[in-house]
This record gives structure tokens, C-alpha cells and sequence, in this order.
């Protein structure tokens, strides 16, 4: 399997926030948004939700998609590792029914 896809909160801090040396009470204020919920997203306790990827897409003139596409690639990297084994292809259950 690939490498962990990188959390869009960590771009965020890394490629938007530390450039422009803006701090996370700055940021929060600037995003319209608790500190604390801009802590949560860049410290990686909280995945990027839609509303935060508009705010993020229009203060950085950005497209939302990109952002939502690094939290998509996030998520189903995370899903597979714990991918389930109980699972029944229709396929097969509709050949044994027949």
C-alpha cells in the first residue's frame, strides 16, 4: 500500500499559515472560525469538513476541491487499512440463491 496521504490540516499550516507567519488565533479570525477548531484541523485531530475547505478555498483563492480531495485521498487510505473481511460480493449470493 502507498505512503499515508499528507492531512490537509498539515498543508494548510505548512503552505498557507507559516509563509505568511500568521499564527492560529490570526488565522481563526481571519477564516471565521474558533481557535480551537483551527487547532483541531492543522494538528491532525480533526478532518477537513466542507465548510472549512470553502472558508480555506476563499481565503487562499483556492479550489475547494482540492482541499476536499486531500481529505477524500485521507479517509479512504485510513478506511482500507481497517477494510473488513466479512464481506459477501452480491455476486455471490445470488449465485448460490440460483
Amino acid at each position: 500500500m502507498t505512503r499515508k496521504p499528507t492531512h490537509p490540516g498539515t498543508v494548510f499550516l505548512e503552505d498557507v499559515m507559516k509563509p505568511l507567519n500568521l499564527s492560529v488565533t490570526d488565522t481563526a479570525r481571519m477564516l471565521g472560525v474558533s481557535r480551537k477548531t483551527l487547532s483541531e484541523f492543522i494538528n491532525e485531530k480533526s478532518s477537513l469538513s466542507p465548510e472549512m475547505a470553502l472558508r480555506i478555498s476563499k481565503a487562499t483563492n483556492t479550489s475547494v476541491e482540492s482541499w476536499m480531495n486531500m481529505q477524500q485521498k485521507l479517509t479512504l487510505w485510513t478506511a482500507r487499512k481497517h477494510e473488513p473481511d466479512n464481506v459477501i460480493p452480491f455476486s455471490l449470493c445470488v449465485a448460490q440463491e440460483g
